[in-house]
């Protein structure tokens, strides 16, 4: 019986000739091959081959098949332009969908050009070319998914939180989350950028409805600020102040007091000047610019 690591090397690289017989065959066709994402995992390192096929492409993209399906048409036209000029070590020209899940992955999971280069076997300047033109073709193609809902929205919005949680006219749930970088510690001023777990982030701050849609997000801001002073430095923040977000009709209830639009935020998000009404100390609060 042959050692398990020299089993593991020769298994490994079958896959990867297998998988790139494939992905010749597609670029001859001009079309990505059947099983794409069967030959697309197999040049991914790792095990996710023993996990079935559905569960193994939502946890590695965080989305239905369906939806990258949706992606790929909507960056279609951006991501195709110079369609020879990115292709995998071998040669082989990158397809559309190998294209998008380059990106994605690089997205999502954080890791560094190189890593994410090795791991689908293309060179890391590609990572980036690709990663960037997505990030380009989506801020072009999807920006009509991203924005505050209309008045007639905001009442389904509030209707929804009011039947299924008992929340009369909550227009959202706003919360952060850390993206982590890749930051030295010899760079100036990377203290900043330092978050409660010790890590470099830059902090993402999201309203999201009862369907998970985002309505509102604004990031950039370094991970050792906290939540109540980038709500004050959000552009949301600005336009309640204005009066043009959270401003639709106050909603009287049974003890006879009126309850204006407000958003649900946790214990990072204090009241004080930016709601009028606190729910339980536990729970989250109303957070009402």
């Amino acid at each position: 019986m042959p050692p398990l690591r020299g089993a593991k090397r020769r298994r490994k690289a079958a896959l990867e000739k297998k998988a790139a017989a494939a992905a010749m065959a597609a670029a001859a066709s001009g079309e990505p091959p059947g099983d794409w994402w069967d030959a697309f995992c197999m040049r991914m390192s790792g095990t996710l081959s023993s996990i079935e096929d559905a569960h193994r492409f939502e946890s590695v993209f965080k989305m239905p098949r369906r939806a990258f399906d949706y992606v790929c048409n909507l960056v279609k036209d951006e991501m195709m332009v110079r369609s020879s000029s990115y292709t995998f070590l071998d040669g082989t020209m990158l397809c559309l969908e190998d294209r998008v899940a380059i990106a994605l992955r690089r997205l999502n999971s954080g890791g560094s050009l190189v890593t994410v280069g090795s791991s689908v076997g293309v060179n890391h300047s590609t990572v980036s070319l690709i990663t960037w033109r997505f990030i380009e073709a989506m801020e072009e193609r999807a920006s009509h998914h991203l924005r505050w809902p209309d008045s007639s929205e905001m009442e389904k919005i509030k209707s929804k939180f009011e039947k299924i949680h008992g929340l009369p006219n909550c227009c959202g749930v706003v919360d952060t989350t850390h993206i982590t970088m890749c930051l030295s510690s010899a760079e100036p001023n990377c203290k900043v950028w330092l978050d409660q777990e010790k890590n470099y982030s830059m902090v993402l701050q999201a309203v999201v409805d009862l369907d998970t849609r985002f309505t509102d997000i604004v990031t950039g801001w370094p991970g050792s600020m906290k939540e109540s002073s980038i709500l004050h430095s959000s552009g949301l923040f600005k336009l309640c102040e204005k009066g043009e977000r959270l401003n639709g009709s106050k909603l009287k209830v049974s003890d006879g007091s009126e309850i204006e639009e407000y958003l649900i935020g946790d214990s990072g998000y204090p009241p004080s000047s930016l709601a009028a009404h606190t729910l339980p100390r536990e729970g989250p609060h109303r957070v009402q610019c």
